[in-house]
C-alpha cells in the first residue's frame, strides 16, 4: 500500500491531526545571530537571525526535537520546516542559493522523525507534508500604487522557484505537498503547475487564507471561488488556515466543506493577534472550536497554525478522537 493509499484509508476512517506552528517554538528558544548562522554561515555578509528555514542546515537537532514534540502530542502529519525555503523567499537573506538544500534537509528531518514514530506504533503511521508557503511577491497585485499593471516577478519566475523547492522536497521523501497560506491564488497556481512538472506522483493539499473577516484572500476570492479556481488540480485535501482564529474562520470552512468534493482541512491560528502581534487563545479554546467543526461534519483534518503549540495539538487530538470525519463524495482526488 502506498503512503497516499494509507493516508486515504485513515482519512475515511477518522479525523487526522496536523502539527502546529513552528515560529512560536523557535522564538521561545531565544536563538542568537550566531545560533542561526552556525559554522555554515559564519562569514555570511547579511544577518540571518529570524530565518527559520536555515535552521534545517545549522541547527538540525532543534528541528528534529520540534517534530518529536508534535508527534508526541498526537500529530499524524508533520509539516516540513520549509515555509519560506524558495529562492525568492530566501532572497531577503541573500540565501536563495541554499533554498533547495533547506527544503531537502527539512524533508529528510521530518521523514526521519515520522519513520521513527511509525516504527514505534506500526498501527498508527505518521506522514510528512512538504510545506510550500506563500512568497513575499504577488502575481495578482501590484506593489506600486501608481501602476496597477506592474509586477515584480513573472509567472514563469514564480513557477521556477516553486519547482526548485518542490523537487527538493520530493527528493527528501515527503508524502504530499502542502501549498499553504494561499493569499494569492495566482501564486498558488504557479506552485500547482510546478508540482505537476517535477513531482506529479505527490498528492496536493491546498490551503486557502482569508486576509480578514471578509473571507477573501489577497486575490479577492472567497473560499468558494478559490475552490473553483483550483479544483482542476484534483487535490487530495483542500482547506483553510492562518490569519484568523477558528471562531472567525468557521463561515469559510463551512463554504469549503459545502463545495469541495475531496477531504477538507482546517488549521487556525490561536485566535486573532493581540496588540503585540501575539496569539493568546488557549489550547482548550482552540480544541473546543475544532471539536464543534468535527461534530458538524465539516472537517477531515485539523491542526494549528500561528501561535499554536504541542499543547494545542495535544488537546485538539483529544477533542476530535472518536469523532466521525466529514463524508466525502464525488470524484476521486488526485493521487
Amino acid at each position: 500500500m502506498t503512503a497516499t493509499e494509507r493516508l486515504r484509508e485513515i482519512l475515511d476512517r477518522r479525523i487526522v491531526v496536523l502539527d502546529g506552528a513552528w515560529g512560536v517554538l523557535i522564538h521561545r528558544r531565544g536563538l542568537s545571530e550566531a545560533d542561526y548562522r552556525g559554522e555554515l554561515l559564519r562569514d555570511h555578509g547579511r544577518d540571518v537571525k529570524g530565518d527559520p528555514d536555515i535552521l534545517n542546515l545549522t541547527r538540525p537537532s532543534l528541528i528534529s526535537e520540534t517534530h518529536d514534540a508534535y508527534f508526541a502530542a498526537g500529530a499524524d502529519i508533520a509539516t516540513t520546516n520549509t515555509f519560506t525555503a524558495t529562492s525568492i523567499g530566501q532572497g531577503d537573506y541573500d540565501l536563495g542559493h541554499l533554498a533547495p538544500e533547506m527544503s531537502r534537509e527539512g524533508a529528510r528531518l521530518a521523514r526521519a522523525a515520522a519513520d521513527a514514530w511509525s516504527a514505534r506504533t506500526p498501527d498508527r503511521p505518521r506522514f510528512v507534508a512538504g510545506a510550500v508557503g506563500p512568497l513575499n511577491v504577488s502575481l495578482s497585485v501590484s506593489p506600486k500604487v501608481d501602476d496597477p499593471s506592474y509586477r515584480s516577478v513573472t509567472f514563469d519566475e514564480v513557477r521556477t522557484s516553486y519547482a526548485e523547492q518542490i523537487a527538493a522536497l520530493a527528493e527528501g521523501g515527503v508524502d504530499l505537498l502542502l501549498v499553504e497560506t494561499i493569499f494569492d491564488t495566482l501564486n498558488a497556481k504557479a506552485a500547482i503547475v510546478a508540482a505537476a512538472d517535477v513531482a506529479p506522483e505527490l498528492p496536493l493539499w491546498l490551503s486557502f487564507t482569508a486576509i480578514d473577516r471578509s473571507g477573501r484572500n489577497l486575490s479577492g476570492q472567497t473560499a468558494e471561488a478559490f475552490w473553483v479556481s483550483v479544483e482542476h488540480a484534483r487535490p487530495l485535501i483542500v482547506g483553510v488556515n492562518c490569519s484568523l482564529g477558528a471562531s472567525e474562520m468557521r463561515p469559510f470552512v463551512e463554504d469549503m466543506a459545502r463545495v469541495a468534493d475531496t477531504y477538507v482541512s482546517c488549521y487556525p491560528n490561536a485566535g486573532l493577534p493581540n496588540a503585540m502581534g501575539e496569539h493568546d487563545e488557549l489550547p482548550a479554546d482552540t480544541s473546543r472550536y475544532l471539536r464543534a467543526f468535527a461534530d458538524d461534519g465539516l472537517v477531515n483534518v485539523v491542526g494549528g497554525c500561528c501561535g499554536t503549540t504541542p499543547e494545542h495539538v495535544r488537546q485538539i487530538a483529544a477533542a476530535v478522537e472518536g469523532t466521525a470525519p466529514r463524508t466525502v463524495s464525488g470524484r476521486v482526488a488526485r493521487t
